[in-house]
């Protein structure tokens, strides 16, 4: 016999007005959600004051009588205070209630909360965000939501509100761990542009014409986007650029910078692993064969994508 429809989700407990908690919040109000909200900081509260939402003394006070609770806080231990601490959210939501923890937090830790929120009947996802402050005020955030496909269609109403893009990642603990999977790309890339820029500024290169160069070589563009899906992805190393030669250009690029002073501590690490093709026997593979050498290290099968 098939389980009973539950309710809409109508009324939203908010913990955590941020940045970007406090422009999701405004965008379910905008939604016609009926939200109370709570925050530790009295200046974020002050500054939804006029945010048409109710705000509560405490995590527990906004979770009184909500349908869906979301947490967008700074770490873990502060999520865990707020549903678990002294005027914590967790005992005052009703059982069935949907625990939605959108913060970028600590992976395993996630999994302990997911694990005593459903120990007291909550149900719960995790649905970290992505994209900027600026984005998400517009309601064009991106979710990466982990949960069960019954526990997303009735979070779906709240994730459209504030977001455009929704993917639904996987079980519970899917979506954190893709969060950081993507930040932690995005922050190496943080340190490889600037390195980049930095050699072609100790080699008196136009910074100007050094970006407009970059933005359109695979460089600039990223190898996700240009030469990865065409070739490892897609099963295919046969080599458009080998292994070997990576490793010749990478030797080059580090003597010049050497002879100019420019420290490239991510081009000494590449060096590495380039000059291991060899011994792992993939030397003459596509440089994009750099995935398939790193999953051999890591003992991780290979799984490519037609």
């Amino acid at each position: 016999m098939a389980e009973p429809a539950r309710p809409p989700v109508r009324r939203v407990a908010f913990l955590g007005l941020g940045v970007m908690g406090g422009a999701m919040l405004r965008n379910l109000v905008k939604s016609g959600f009926d939200c109370a909200a709570y925050d530790v900081a009295p200046e974020a509260l002050a500054r939804l004051a006029d945010g048409g939402c109710r705000l509560a003394a405490s995590p527990a006070d906004a979770a009184r009588g909500a349908d869906a609770l979301i947490t967008m806080l700074p770490t873990s231990a502060h999520t865990r205070d707020a549903l678990f601490g002294s005027a914590g959210a967790a005992a005052a939501l009703r059982r069935g209630a949907l625990v939605i923890e959108m913060s970028t937090g600590d992976a395993l830790e996630t999994d302990r909360i997911g694990t005593e929120l459903a120990g007291r009947g909550l149900r719960c996802m995790d649905a970290p965000v992505g994209r900027t402050p600026r984005e998400a005020a517009e309601g064009r955030a991106l979710i990466m939501a982990g949960g069960s496909e019954a526990d997303l269609a009735d979070a779906r109403p709240l994730f459209e509100a504030m977001a455009d893009t929704i993917v639904h990642v996987g079980a519970f603990g899917s979506g954190i761990r893709l969060k950081l999977v993507n930040n932690y790309m995005s922050m190496v890339g943080m340190v490889l542009t600037g390195e980049a820029l930095m050699f072609a500024a100790k080699l008196g290169l136009d910074r100007e014409t050094v970006v407009r160069v970059l933005s359109n070589t695979t460089a600039g563009r990223g190898q996700l986007l240009t030469n990865f899906p065409r070739k490892v992805l897609a099963g295919d190393v046969t080599p458009d650029f080998p292994l070997r030669m990576g490793l010749k250009d990478i030797q080059l690029a580090l003597a010049l910078a050497g002879s100019v002073g420019a420290p490239l501590g991510l081009g000494g690490y590449a060096r590495e692993l380039f000059a291991l093709s060899r011994a792992w026997g993939r030397e003459n593979e596509d440089c994009t064969a750099m995935l398939l050498l790193l999953e051999d290290m890591a003992n991780q099968p290979h799984e490519a994508l037609a």
